[in-house]
């Protein structure tokens, strides 16, 4: 009876044990280990090893001005176009960057990561390509606003990751191209967000073309972007910073595709207003409506509300109530009172708020 429950015993180990017993009695083979494709490339792996006395020095350079602006310039092996030497006016090819030179790969309104990119349309390498062989100089001009320039101290990055997507596909942008290019993003509402110019104006710092022997040759250069004021545009504000800068301005479809231009008509024009026949009869700037009148003004330090009191009201009789000098809301308001119950009208100028919302 022992015998046959070790026997027994036995062959329950041998079903139940770590080793399977094949069909004929012996051990089945190990399995087969997968084999992981590497995505480290045989180019990084030599870099990674390469001392960094012999490394090549990398193509572009990154640097942020006053906390805002995110400038890369861009060298390639061919060295800079013609139209640096001294003397001759730079050609300038502005472009904005998203739905102008690229879109999304995946069809989305904004990128999943740095690599979710295409061009916009498979003319836009070949057209850049020809206007730096042409002598033009290339430069993106883009506002980014979710672009955070902040550290990012909780995962450890030197820099935050919108930031570093942008970079990374800035740089893959501008290495398909392989030219001299310069790239500019704002990601503030401050004088670098177009349609202000504040971009153009580094732009014109970083390359020496606010000198006289080197300047940019206006009627030569031209800036295209998709935010052009047409219907269904999300804004006008690529078509006004070309007018704001003096350059011709193109949509992506007349500049790549030779599409016609579209008529825009613009709400406001400054502009209009400089085409006025001088023998045309002065309209009145201003006229008063009521015996009794409150004027209050608003605005920012020398938008001239004090030049317009005294150009236009102080002659039309209104007294002045500003709080520059008598100091106190209180007396702004007790003097401003006085004055309208003496039958004058009152003009208060004042750049805090002198009366509040429920006064």
């Amino acid at each position: 009876m022992i015998i046959q429950n070790w026997s027994f015993q036995a062959r329950t180990f041998s079903s139940l044990g770590m080793k399977r017993l094949s069909s004929s009695g012996g051990v089945s083979p190990p399995p087969v280990r997968r084999k992981v494709e590497s995505t480290t490339t045989k180019t990084a792996v030599a870099s990674f090893f390469t001392p960094i006395s012999q490394k090549k020095p990398e193509k572009i350079t990154w640097r942020i001005v006053n906390k805002s602006l995110i400038a890369g310039k861009y060298a390639s092996g061919s060295g800079e176009n013609a139209q640096t030497q001294p003397g001759k006016r730079r050609k300038v090819a502005a472009f904005d960057l998203d739905s102008t030179l690229i879109a999304t790969a995946s069809g989305n309104r904004f990128a999943r990561d740095s690599s979710d990119w295409k061009w916009w349309n498979p003319k836009v390498p070949e057209k850049l390509k020809q206007l730096n062989v042409d002598g033009y100089q290339i430069i993106i001009l883009s506002n980014q606003k979710k672009i955070s320039i902040q550290t990012d101290l909780k995962a450890g990055r030197s820099e935050s990751k919108s930031l570093s997507n942008f970079k990374e596909k800035a740089l893959a942008v501008m290495r398909q191209l392989d030219i001299p290019l310069s790239i500019y993003a704002a990601t503030q509402y401050d004088e670098y967000r177009k349609p202000r110019t504040g971009m153009w104006k580094e732009f014109l710092d970083d390359y020496d073309l606010d000198v006289d022997d080197r300047r940019v040759d206006l009627e030569e250069s031209f800036f295209v972007g998709d935010a052009a004021g047409r219907p269904g545009d999300h804004s006008c504000v690529d078509r006004d910073f070309a007018a704001n800068v003096s350059i011709r301005f193109y949509t992506p479809e007349e500049f790549f595709l030779d599409a016609s231009p579209e008529q825009v008509i613009r709400q406001f024009d400054p502009k209009a207003y400089l085409d006025v026949d001088p023998d045309a009869p002065v309209v009145s700037t201003f006229s008063k409506s009521h015996p009794l009148e409150l004027v209050i003004f608003c605005g920012s330090p020398g938008a001239g509300k004090s030049t317009f009191y005294w150009k236009y009201l102080k002659p039309s009789g209104y007294e002045r109530v500003n709080q520059d000098i008598l100091k106190t809301r209180q007396k702004c308001i007790k003097v401003a009172k006085d004055h309208l119950t003496a039958g004058h009208s009152v003009a208060v100028g004042e750049l805090s708020p002198l009366f509040s919302p429920t006064s």
